[in-house]
């Protein structure tokens, strides 16, 4: 199987409607990047995803290294500042699609959103 993380960072407490575009973001981003075979097997076997929480900038940086040491896709977003954070905040990272166990080893201890 496969699947697409996300990860969020809690330490921004953006609202619910911020957070779904952010996320969102971050899905399309990483699945842009990913490879056609990645992205037709996810896709066909219902294209799961999970949104995770990081408690701080640095974790969040922290995984999208160990994610590319793992030689996943990433994709770090970085909002442009319209409505609620500043110009440049990152707010989340998507990792994938993979294989399910490979994103796993990077991310399986976080928290679910």
């Amino acid at each position: 199987m496969h699947k697409q993380v996300i990860l969020v960072r809690a330490d921004l407490k953006l609202p619910k409607g911020k957070l779904a575009v952010q996320v969102a973001h971050a899905s399309l981003e990483a699945a842009m990047k990913s490879s056609r075979s990645q992205l037709d097997e996810w896709r066909s076997e219902g294209g799961k995803k999970v949104v995770l929480e990081v408690q701080s900038l640095s974790d969040l940086k922290k995984y999208e290294a160990l994610a590319r040491s793992e030689k996943l896709v990433t994709a770090l977003i970085a909002d442009a500042g319209h409505t609620t954070v500043e110009p440049g905040t990152v707010t989340c990272l998507g990792v994938g699609p993979d294989r399910e166990e490979k994103i796993d080893n990077v991310t399986g201890k976080l928290k679910i959103l």
